[in-house]
């Protein structure tokens, strides 16, 4: 079953892992751009507002980029009070100008420190463990179970954990929403529902389809790959109910919420097909889902 299941997924992912996907996607978004900073801002606004019909997500997107002079990197960096007045009648869904402008502010707080996106999802993770606390089983939920990390002796270096999502979006998390100003947090709280987390137990969908939009490499033209320190084979799975009611058809996935735990459980069973890349099924499951309503 699980080869026949493999041939399948594989022949649907072929089938929507090509350009032709591009123009009715939200990731259609940072493809309007060269520069990896305007892919970085572009994409994660794009991601973010993923939830609810396509066709708006992009028009949406699409009116921001536009807010922003079409060169969001330059936008975020050098962007005047006259400027930000632009955006106050930016709304989408329950995005409103608020978060907007605490988005706005940690991308410049952000890109005056780093030259990639690829760092938040990095450095704090880094700073915090590497990989200690990660969140990845139910018992681990709102408490993060704590993994052994390798010893050292003398000078030598701790052997590197491998990168760790579930550990490293909560990291992430934090880092987003650190902002100060003489001393006191800035962000605001009703923002911070716009970044899921695996402390909360959310599947974090866009979050992850962000990452995988950023790191899948595979020269076929929808996925960036323009993110080199983060693995494929260490991605999840983005869960929303039209993957999660496929996956549970070809038993990828039994358990019955589209929380975190179902995200992992999902990408444990499609690493059986492709231990390096799991997540390239996510064009399989979403294309049988939505387009075929499978």
């Amino acid at each position: 079953m699980t080869e026949e299941l493999r041939a399948f997924l594989d022949r649907k992912v072929a089938e929507y892992n090509r350009p032709s996907f591009v123009p009715d996607d939200p990731v259609s978004i940072p493809h309007q751009f060269t520069q990896k900073q305007d892919i970085e801002i572009a994409g994660f606004f794009a991601a973010i507002f993923s939830w609810g019909n396509r066709r708006t997500i992009i028009q949406k997107s699409q009116q921001l980029m536009q807010l922003m002079d079409n060169a969001p990197w330059q936008f975020v960096r050098q962007h005047t009070e006259s400027d930000l007045k632009k955006l106050l009648g930016f709304k989408h869904r329950t995005f409103n100008p608020t978060d907007l402008l605490y988005f706005i502010a940690f991308f410049r707080h952000h890109y005056s420190l780093y030259g990639s996106l690829e760092d938040a999802f990095l450095l704090p993770w880094e700073k915090r463990g590497a990989g200690d606390e990660p969140v990845d089983t139910p018992a681990a939920a709102g408490k993060r179970a704590t993994r052994p990390r390798a010893a050292t002796t003398g000078t030598a270096a701790a052997t590197p954990s491998p990168y760790d999502t579930g550990s490293a979006l909560p990291a992430f998390h934090h880092y987003f929403f650190s902002l100060e100003e003489d001393g006191e947090r800035i962000a605001p709280p009703r923002t911070k529902k716009h970044i899921s987390t695996p402390e909360k137990n959310s599947s974090c969908k866009r979050i992850n389809m962000f990452l995988r939009w950023m790191v899948r490499k595979d020269g076929n033209g929808v996925d960036f790959g323009i993110w080199r320190r983060i693995p494929m084979s260490r991605l999840i799975c983005p869960l929303d109910l039209h993957v999660a009611r496929v996956a549970r058809r070809f038993g990828l996935l039994t358990r019955e919420r589209s929380d975190w735990h179902s995200a992992i459980q999902l990408t444990e069973g499609l690493s059986l097909l492709d231990s390096e890349d799991p997540v390239k099924y996510d064009f399989a499951l979403f294309g049988l889902g939505v387009m075929e309503n499978f």
